[in-house]
């Protein structure tokens, strides 16, 4: 078993507390690729036929503006994070966003059509299809409700929670249109934390 398929293991017993028997089912389905920085997992009015774990790298989620044409980012995922366009992987219909590669990642993955397979089969893969659902319509739900009932700063350090290292992987820019502020307010919350820190 290689690094890749162990992390995958891990992360599958942890998530979804499938068996080695489930593991061994599914493994082979799943296939290894890199992603060179800056390139995408996918595009956006494509259909996303694939969900991957991350085992290297940090990828965004993102959409055009249509009348400004700003970039504006929705997500970011990192390692031992599923990464899919939900909707779009489900339903199988073109996808409103692009994912990007942040840096050179590497990603295991498998097509929707062998999951739909192993959901069919006599193993744990069906529990792992629903709490893989909760736990992106938990990710949706709490991204809306940050910008209802968070301030910008408590968006800031919740998005550190998830991506210890972020600030030191992706531009601040990318950041900024995360968190739904302009680069002087980001720079304003950083120094003010830094403060509270001395």
């Amino acid at each position: 078993m290689t690094e890749k398929h162990e992390i995958l293991t891990d992360v599958l017993k942890n998530f979804a507390g499938l068996t080695d028997n489930d593991i061994a089912a599914g493994l082979p389905l799943w296939r290894t690729r890199k992603i060179s920085k800056g390139d995408f997992f996918n595009m956006q009015s494509f259909v996303c036929t694939d969900l991957a774990l991350i085992t290297q790298g940090i990828f965004r989620v993102y959409f055009v503006h249509p009348e400004t044409s700003e970039e504006k980012n929705v997500y970011f995922f990192s390692e031992k994070q599923f990464l899919v366009s939900f909707r779009s992987f489900i339903n199988q219909y073109p996808c409103y966003y692009y994912i990007q590669a942040m840096e050179p990642a590497e990603i295991i993955s498998v097509s929707y059509k062998d999951l739909q397979h192993l959901y069919t089969t006599p193993t744990g893969w069906e529990r792992f299809g629903r709490l893989l659902a909760e736990l992106f319509f938990n990710y949706s739900q709490s991204r809306a409700e940050e910008f209802l009932f968070n301030t910008a700063e408590e968006r800031y350090l919740k998005m550190l929670g998830e991506h210890p290292n972020i600030i030191n992987r992706v531009p601040a820019y990318h950041i900024s249109s995360y968190l739904g502020i302009k680069n002087p307010s980001l720079t304003r919350i950083k120094k003010r934390l830094l403060k509270q820190q001395e």
